[in-house]
Order: C-alpha cells, then structure tokens, then sequence
C-alpha cells in the first residue's frame, strides 16, 4: 500500500470513530416535550366549581391558547385532598401528568395521622402560579363592626369567640391560628367540611368568624349576609377596596395568603420540569395582563422550580409551628 492510499484510510477510518463516538450522544438527545399530539393531565384534587378548579382551568385554557396543547382538567376530589394527589404521585414521571393544588397539599404530613405520601419528598415543585388574599368575616347581626371591636371582644373572655375552620391546614385554618397568635387572643375553633357550610354557620350566627378566600365570601359581604371586617394580605385588594388589611386594622406586620401550584411526579426528568415551568410562568402571565387571575383574587408568581421548593419548606415549617403551638393533632 503506498503512502497516500495509507493516509487516505487513515482518514476514513478517523471519521468512522468520531462518528461512532458521537452516536450515542445523538441518540441521546431528549424528544421534544410536550410531543406534538399529546395530552397534558391536569388532575385537580377537589369537585368542579371552587377556586382551585377555577384557577386550573384557566391556566388549561391558557396553555391551550399560548402552545396549542390539549391540557384536560381531572378532578379527583376525595380523602382531604390526598385522592387527586396520589394519582400523581403514582402517574408515570414523563411530565404529562400534573397536579394543581393549593397550599392545602403541601400540609398532608401535619394534619393526617396517616398520609399517603409526603409532599415534599414525593413530588417535584413545578411552579407557583399565584396569591390569594384571605378575607374575615363576621355575622351581619354582630355588634362587631371592626377588627379591633372582635379582638378586643376576644381579649375579655378568651376562648369564647368560634372560629369556623373549613379544612385542617388548609390557608384558612393557618390564617385563622397565626391571627391569634399576632394579635394575642384565644379562639375557640369549630372544624367544618369546606368553605360553604362554615360560611352559612358564620351568616347565621353559630359562628363568631371565619377567614378564607376572599374570592369565596366576598358575594355574602357584598349581599350583606355577612359583615367583612379585614383582609389578610399586606395591600388591600382591587376587588374589594374599601376593606382594611389586618395591619391598617390594628396588627402591625400580620400578612398571610394562599397561594397554588403545580406539581409533577418526583422522578420527572428535570429538563421536562424546566420546560413545563417555562410554559406555565408564561400562561400565568398573560392571565395576570388580562386580568383574568386577578378577577379572581389571584395575584400571578412566576418562580423557578428550584424557588418553588424552597418556598414550600418555608410555608411547610410556618404552618408546623402553628399547629403546634395551637395543640393540633392529625386525625
């Protein structure tokens, strides 16, 4: 063989091995997601109609708009939430099967004597989508006309005053436990199934007051069936101007809000996770431009995942404390 046919082999065969060393890497390059023609689940762990499946089809619809993707909406309501939650958690981790939740979710662990899963271990934050201010209330017939009128009314004779409380750990409760401790009172706590029948008990008074959404109780304040005393965020809300915070009504520094979010299967490639997180921070903020969200209470949060998580262990010791300082025992 002469020594140009030799180095000419040289060079192909060169070429074979670089092409050969670089296949695997080819081959290895991640599918586009979502692949085109596929369905994204979005599983909501409470019925149709509420704040959360309001919120959750919306942010559907959005993404429909935004990226041409069929994202259903799953509604597993059931066993305080933990039914839509475990059909997640057990859902194949490839990124087409979501949960979208509220604050509720991540507090499994503290108010269940026996969970099905931990929150934090067994799912992986996606994205925080938005706030949501809670509002008091008090029954109309109350001669409580101001905040400072129903702490004082506390302070005489502690544990007299009930407070409704819709579901165990949920914003609602915490809310309710970090405003007596801000304020130094002592409530007395009447545990119901959902907003709607402690919300009916406060306007017919077999409750003192209850704190929850304000998207949820702000038609019977409007109706006058109940008397809105406060709302818990730091600013008070577009909707309903006119109602005080709890700070301007006399707790310096109180600030408290739900909040929602989305969730995937813990082993859920972290490139899958980046990319739905890209996709749903840019549907939230459209929703919050048109105003859609915010017609609903919802103030629009656009984090990684990474802050998402690290907000959830902050959220998640908040609420450990105050359960535990108010005696709370998982059932």
């Amino acid at each position: 063989m002469n020594r140009q046919r030799f180095l000419h082999l040289l060079t192909r065969l060169g070429a074979s091995a670089a092409l050969a060393a670089i296949a695997p890497g080819l081959a290895a390059q991640p599918a586009r997601f979502p692949e085109p023609g596929k369905t994204l689940r979005l599983i909501v762990p409470f019925a149709p109609g509420g704040g959360v499946d309001q919120a959750a089809r919306l942010l559907a619809e959005q993404l429909r708009k935004q990226h041409g993707l069929t994202v259903i909406v799953d509604n597993r309501a059931g066993a305080s939430g933990t039914l839509g939650g475990k059909a997640v958690q057990t859902a194949p981790a490839d990124g087409y099967t979501l949960l979208f939740s509220a604050s509720t979710h991540v507090m499994a662990r503290q108010v269940l004597a026996s969970p099905p899963y931990d929150p934090q271990t067994d799912f992986a934050p996606v994205a925080r989508v938005g706030e949501a201010a809670l509002m008091l209330v008090v029954p109309a017939s109350a001669e409580t006309k101001r905040l400072a009128d129903l702490l004082a009314a506390a302070r005489q004779q502690p544990e007299r005053l009930m407070a409704a409380i819709p579901a165990a750990g949920a914003a609602s409760h915490l809310g309710t436990l970090l405003l007596a401790r801000q304020s130094g009172i002592k409530l007395g706590y009447v545990p119901y199934k959902g907003t709607q029948p402690a919300l009916t008990d406060v306007a017919g008074g077999h409750a003192h007051l209850l704190m929850d959404s304000m998207v949820s109780l702000l038609p019977m304040a409007k109706a006058g069936r109940v008397r809105a005393l406060a709302i818990s965020s730091a600013r008070r809300s577009t909707l309903a101007p006119d109602i005080p915070t709890v700070q301007e009504a006399g707790v310096p520094g109180f600030a408290f809000e739900s909040w929602y979010g989305v969730w995937a299967p813990k082993d859920t490639p972290a490139e899958r996770v980046a990319a739905i997180n890209a996709m749903v921070n840019g549907a939230v903020a459209e929703l919050g431009r048109s105003g859609v969200y915010p017609a609903l209470g919802i103030e629009p949060v656009s984090e990684t995942p990474e802050q998402f998580r690290r907000y959830i262990e902050q959220d998640v010791q908040q609420g450990s404390d105050l359960l535990r300082m108010a005696g709370f025992r998982p059932e």
